[in-house]
């Protein structure tokens, strides 16, 4: 699944470049978001993030393609690999990339397997 998000002046740190919290919140979405619409009928909930490591900054008025794939499916997890690159960027070239993984729970918390 691939998604877009405009970096704005409210998305920046004090230097003016894009703020690494706000990336990560943007990537669990959209990687959540991958996952629910693969399975409607579950509750997915963030359980990691591998790697964080930021390669290139980014400014303001970026336009940055998030593209999620689905990597791995357990018994009551999945992950995905996510990658980011500048859309507007001749070269595209990817500046973050990670796996987010998510684990199916109930109301209560509790683990619950995928359905098959």
């Amino acid at each position: 699944m691939k998604t877009h998000r405009l970096v704005l002046p409210e998305d920046l740190n004090q230097f003016g470049f894009l703020f690494g919290g706000r990336l990560l919140s943007w990537i669990d979405e959209a990687c959540w978001i991958a996952a629910s619409l693969d399975y409607p009928q579950c509750q997915f909930v963030t359980i990691g993030m591998e790697a964080v490591s930021f390669r290139h900054p980014v400014r303001e008025g970026a336009i940055l393609e998030i593209e999620s794939t689905r990597t791995k499916i357990g018994k009551t997890s999945l992950s995905y690999e996510v990658k980011v690159r500048q859309g507007r960027d001749a070269e595209r070239k990817v500046i973050f990339s990670t796996t987010v993984a998510f684990v199916n729970i109930d109301e209560t918390g509790t683990k619950q397997l995928l359905p098959r």
